[in-house]
């Protein structure tokens, strides 16, 4: 019992024992300031034991400037002040800085430092005001540093945050420490710190044992300098600055921007509206090569030196801050009233006529309140007054049309339907009762130009119609066409009327001949088909046949009325058909002029086939619905040919459906002319094709009943009244939603095809959004082709989008071109900067945001070669008098008389480590030199930054 006894009594011990060893107090750590360096330390640490390729992947912050900085943040604090401590560094923290890497922090700059450190207070200032706290701070991430065996250097923002100022320790072993110092003054610098003599002096003061030995003695001063100038190609501080008598006679001259001349006066799209120059300047950066400076003397003379002697040039733009906001308030351009005019599509299933958007008795007009804006009648006026009256000054032309454009069921952009779609966004603020207004009275004018038989401006007369565009397109196409016509038949009869008249006796060889003479082929040519044009009248042939007497030898004509036979008249013949004879007559086949297939607009179409498929597909049901077109021609034909059979047709008009007969001695015939051979092998031998010769055929029939007329007698297959009326009825009676749709798909047309004729020096990028773009549009707007668009559609959401992208490809373009017209002479310069652009801007394309998510701001730089260098130059034009006058130009290295905006010089002192006896025990003991004094100088006239970093041997 007694030994049990002993062992638990041991085991209690141990126990007690361990629990002593549990709450043993570290003395190292017990205040406060020492709690604070342990735990700065074992953040160093692990920071140290993750490394970079692991602090990437644990969700460090890549920062703006560059592509090769990240940074790593913890939260610390210390006597209840709350402390934030950064690491930044790279991918890879190996290698020297470059003084004038574009991709720099401003500590790194400053100090010519790779990693660091940067411990700051979680305050509104971010700096630290008192100096003994930020001397006690630096103190305490020194010893931590240290204890961690890191020689990262630290860094503490102190002063007014102004200021810019820092200071910082860098541990570099156990002998050599440096120490870091930047501050910076705004005001008042001294006149001697504007020159690069006296910035000289300033630096060799740090480590001259004396003011007095700086001119006496020569230390061997590591010198470089990068000048920044800039140039404002679009500032108005010039205008604004003139004499006063200047701007009064511009303002009395000049009614809003007419006055002034604008960047993109050669745009395209300036008839619609003037863009911001997206391109504000231009800033240049010339850097100098690291030379040794041993006194003042040569660095006033380095002041002297052009910036043409720089090493390097570098060009970045200035962009106006409006490409990138994607803001409601500041969209402008197409994209802007696209947005309007998508709201308007959306509004106009609320009536059924568009008169009812117009009437202020529409019930739905309460929803109209806030958007009931309409133009004066003076406004309506001018918009009818270009599109109807200016517009017959300049004729249609498809200039504008891009390739890809015909995917778009839209109107052409010259057209006038386009044209009335542009000035619609642009009328009012695009709402429903604006857009209202403009269309009623765009139809009366319509219908005044039908009724005064005046042409459609804007609109080709033609033998077809554009099935590829919208429907009102054709629609207008079609009335120009029975307007043509039905200003024919009104000269006709007034033709008609003046050749009754015993006064004005008409002469067969002088008479008018008509502009359709062009078309008709003389006789003797091959006529192997027919005719797309026909006759108005008889006499008009018969001038025609004069004319050929008169301009045709007589051995080479053949006569119209060959082998006229006194019980039969030739009538309406455009000419012999090769040496064709007739089958029952030794005459020559004739060809007569036909009247033109009847035109037909899309709609028209669809009801053709819609009666074929009531009908059947078989072929005397197609047959009958073309049997108008059939007997025309047939009836032109008997008029040409009276000896002519049904067989002579078929061999004219349907040449498939004859089957000729060979004979053996068709190969002993002799070599003559076309005629004589006909002749000899007169009458021709073959028979009809199966297809004719059933019995009742159609063709056949409708050749019986068919007399023999010349087109001039004719009914003209298109009754150019009729359809004008189902015209204008079509347009007067057209539903709103209706309407708003092809407007949408012409508005989009037109504004991208404006877009697409924008001069940009062949940008590939462009070029390629572009085509996507119309890609885009095509594959959205062909919603809006079929009818099917209904209220409260998921196709508006989509429409919306659109304007989002057409919205970014307006900015980019815009980007293109004053890229273009700036840098024409250096395309280079102009690809290279829109491309570094477009990668930046890219995230954004397809969002209406700018979000936190995209970089702020466009930092990209180029490298000028020195073949550009000129184009540059040109840009910085020497200034005025008055210009030179007002500045005081106070530093040197002038640019074509701009003197530099910013002034950035390194000076270094440097010095070996080898030979000192500590350098076997530092981590720099090598063949080479370290910095023992930098200094970073940034400044201006006005404004003065020096950072300064000294290593000393502690």
């Amino acid at each position: 019992m007694a030994s049990s006894a002993k062992v638990e009594s041991n085991g209690e011990d141990e126990a007690l024992e361990d629990e002593e060893v549990e709450h043993f107090d570290d003395f190292t750590i017990a205040s406060t300031w020492e709690r604070f360096i342990s735990e700065i330390e074992a953040v160093c640490r692990q920071w140290m034991a993750d490394g970079p390729n692991n602090l990437l992947k644990k969700g460090s912050t890549q920062l703006e400037i560059s592509t090769n900085l990240y940074k790593v943040k913890s939260d610390l604090k210390c006597d209840n002040k709350n402390y934030s401590m950064e690491y930044y560094f790279g991918n890879s923290n190996h290698g020297k800085v470059v003084d004038w890497e574009l991709s720099l922090h401003e500590i790194q700059l400053c100090f010519g430092v790779q990693e660091f450190l940067v411990i700051a207070p979680q305050s509104i200032s971010g700096v630290i005001l008192d100096s003994p706290e930020a001397s006690k701070l630096l103190s305490a991430v020194a010893i931590a540093l240290t204890n961690c065996s890191s020689f990262w250097p630290a860094f503490v923002p102190v002063h007014d945050p102004s200021r810019k100022a820092y200071i910082g320790i860098q541990n570099m072993g156990t002998t050599f420490t440096r120490r870091f110092e930047a501050d910076r003054v705004g005001t008042q610098v001294p006149i001697k710190l504007m020159h690069l003599e006296g910035l000289y002096e300033l630096f060799v003061s740090k480590f001259a044992y004396s003011s007095a030995d700086i001119p006496t003695n020569f230390f061997k001063v590591h010198f470089t300098m990068k000048l920044t100038f800039r140039i404002l190609l679009s500032d108005d501080d010039d205008i604004r600055r003139a004499d006063a008598d200047t701007i009064e006679s511009v303002q009395e001259n000049a009614i809003g921007t007419h006055g002034k001349v604008q960047w993109d006066d050669d745009c395209p799209w300036t008839e619609w509206y003037s863009l911001e120059d997206p391109v504000k300047g231009f800033e240049l950066i010339a850097s100098w090569s690291e030379k040794m400076v041993e006194s003042s003397l040569e660095m006033a003379e380095l002041e002297n030196s052009s910036p043409h002697e720089a090493k390097k040039w570098i060009l970045f733009p200035i962009l106006s801050p409006n490409i990138t906001d994607n803001t409601i308030g500041n969209r402008v351009g197409f994209s802007s009233q696209l947005y309007l005019l998508i709201d308007a599509l959306d509004m106009s299933f609320q009536a059924q006529f568009m008169e009812d958007f117009v009437s202020v008795e529409n019930p739905g007009s309460d929803n109209l309140k806030s958007s009931t804006v309409v133009p004066p009648p003076t406004v309506i006026d001018r918009v009818l007054k270009e599109l109807f009256h200016e517009g017959k000054k300049s004729p249609y032309f498809a200039k504008g049309e891009h390739r890809n454009s015909q995917a778009i069921k839209a109107a052409p952009v010259d057209s006038l339907f386009a044209q009335f779609c542009l000035h619609v966004l642009w009328f009012g603020n695009c709402n429903i009762r604006a857009i209202a207004t403009l269309w009623v009275e765009f139809v009366r004018e319509v219908r005044w130009c039908w009724e005064e038989v005046q042409p459609l401006p804007r609109i080709p007369v033609s033998s077809s119609i554009d099935l590829s565009t919208c429907l009102i397109n054709q629609k207008l196409q079609m009335l120009a066409i029975c307007i043509e016509r039905k200003h024919q038949s009104i000269e006709e009869f007034q033709d008609c009327l003046g050749s009754q008249d015993p006064e004005s006796p008409r002469d067969e060889d002088d008479g008018p001949v008509s502009e359709d003479f062009s078309i008709m082929q003389m006789p003797g040519e091959n006529f192997d088909g027919k005719s797309d044009s026909h006759l108005s009248s008889e006499d008009e042939f018969e001038s025609k046949v004069n004319l050929l007497k008169d301009s045709t030898k007589s051995e080479d004509l053949i006569s119209f009325t060959d082998q006229k036979s006194p019980d039969s008249m030739r009538r309406g013949s455009a000419g012999i058909v090769g040496n064709m004879m007739l089958l029952n007559s030794y005459q020559s086949m004739h060809a007569p002029f036909t009247q033109d297939v009847p035109l037909m607009t899309e709609d028209m179409h669809e009801e053709r086939l819609q009666a074929v498929e009531a009908f059947g597909d078989s072929f005397d049901f197609s047959a009958q619905l073309e049997k108008d077109i059939l007997s025309s021609d047939m009836s032109a034909f008997k008029a040409a040919n009276p000896d002519g059979v049904f067989e002579d047709f078929i061999r004219w008009h349907s040449p498939g459906d004859w089957e000729e007969d060979s004979g053996p001695e068709d190969e002993d015939l002799p070599h003559g002319s076309a005629t004589e051979t006909s002749k000899n092998n007169w009458p021709p031998r073959g028979h009809l094709s199966k297809r004719m010769s059933e019995h009742g055929n159609l063709w056949r029939q409708l050749w019986n009943d068919a007399p023999a007329l010349p087109v001039s007698e004719q009914k003209s297959l298109l009754d150019p009244n009729r359809e004008g009326e189902k015209i204008l009825h079509y347009l007067e009676t057209l539903r709103p939603h209706q309407l708003l749709e092809q407007m949408v798909c012409t508005a989009f047309n037109a504004a991208a095809d404006t877009l697409s004729q924008t001069s940009y020096g062949g940008l590939k990028l462009m070029k390629t959004k572009m085509e996507q773009l119309y890609c885009t549009m095509a594959s959205v707007l062909k919603f809006l082709q079929g009818n099917r668009l209904s209220a409260e559609s998921e196709v508006i959401d989509d429409l919306r989008r659109l304007c989002v992208v057409f919205e970014h490809v307006e900015k980019l373009m815009a980007l293109a071109a004053s890229l273009y017209r700036k840098l024409s002479q250096a395309p280079r310069l102009s690809e290279m900067i829109f491309k570094d652009y477009y990668d930046f801007y890219l995230p954004r394309m397809g969002t209406g945001s700018s979000g936190s998510k995209f970089g702020t701001e466009f930092n990209k730089k180029q490298l000028v070669r020195n073949h550009e260098r000129g184009v540059i130059s040109s840009m910085f034009t020497p200034p005025t008098a008055s210009q030179s006058w007002r500045k005081v130009l106070s530093m040197g290295n002038l640019f074509n008389g701009h003197e530099p905006i910013l002034r950035e010089i390194v000076f270094s002192l440097r010095d070996r480590v080898n030979g000192n006896h500590y350098a076997d025990s530092t981590p720099t003991a090598r063949e080479e030199e370290i910095d023992t004094h930098r200094m970073y100088i940034n400044g201006t006239s006005n404004d003065l930054r020096v950072a300064l970093s000294v290593t000393s041997c502690d």
